[in-house]
């Protein structure tokens, strides 16, 4: 990973590679957010809003006063809406989440194990916001990619067994971090790309969750497009 480049970006970097044109895909709040930003050319996406919205487009240029028509993304932030897209009642939106049409979605994570289980929206003791839609996007999304940091100040988040309050059970297909690139196969973590001058035993060092190394293992490699 280079010095210039924050573990957010390159991991927003990474997962860009991972969609396809055409997706219809919802991008979580926070880190998932930025991948939209470094889609390689000829990737455009649908994006879903458990708010409402089918087709959100970048953040305007020039932002609604107060007191006049608002458009925000789930996360409160403003937004736009391109030619084309919609916007719909919560009960069609989550009826889109929980349905099976969405290719993809992208949501960060507090914990992952090696049972492919998420638990990323509530830390006993603390105020939170509340789950949102990622229950609801997580059982019902084809792919779920989690986009996270390999430790919470040296502290592991890809254990054996979560022990935060869960998200979902047996549901992450991709995990992605700023050292490594895991896919859950037959049951199974895998290890299929290490970050560059990152080593299966600096992964091993920093992941209490067993995991496979892929007999295909490779260096990750980014988008380089983008902001």
């Amino acid at each position: 990973m280079s010095e210039q480049m924050s573990a957010k970006e390159f991991i927003a970097r990474r997962i860009a590679l991972e969609l396809n044109d055409g997706d219809v895909v919802n991008l979580g709040i926070g880190l998932p957010t930025l991948v939209a930003n470094y889609l390689p050319p000829g990737v455009t996406l649908l994006l879903q809003s458990e708010t409402g919205f089918l087709g959100i487009g970048p953040v305007p240029e020039k932002i609604t006063p107060i007191g006049q028509p608002r458009v925000v993304n789930a996360g409160g932030a403003p937004c736009s809406i391109i030619p084309g897209g919609s916007t719909f009642d919560t009960s069609i939106s989550f009826a889109l989440m929980r349905g099976g049409h969405l290719d993809a979605c992208v949501l960060g994570g507090l914990q992952v194990d090696e049972n492919a289980d998420l638990a990323n929206w509530m830390v006993p003791g603390k105020n939170v916001p509340g789950m949102g839609g990622a229950m609801d996007l997580a059982v019902g999304a084809k792919k779920v990619i989690v986009a996270m940091e390999h430790t919470n100040k040296g502290e592991k988040k890809i254990l054996k067994k979560c022990n935060l309050p869960l998200t979902a059970k047996g549901r992450v297909s991709t995990l992605v971090t700023e050292m490594a690139l895991f896919r859950f196969h037959g049951g199974k973590l895998v290890l299929e790309e290490y970050a560059p001058g990152v080593s299966v035993e600096d992964i091993r060092a920093n992941t209490e969750a067993t995991f496979v190394v892929s007999e295909n293992l490779k260096e990750m490699e980014i988008s380089r497009t983008g902001l």
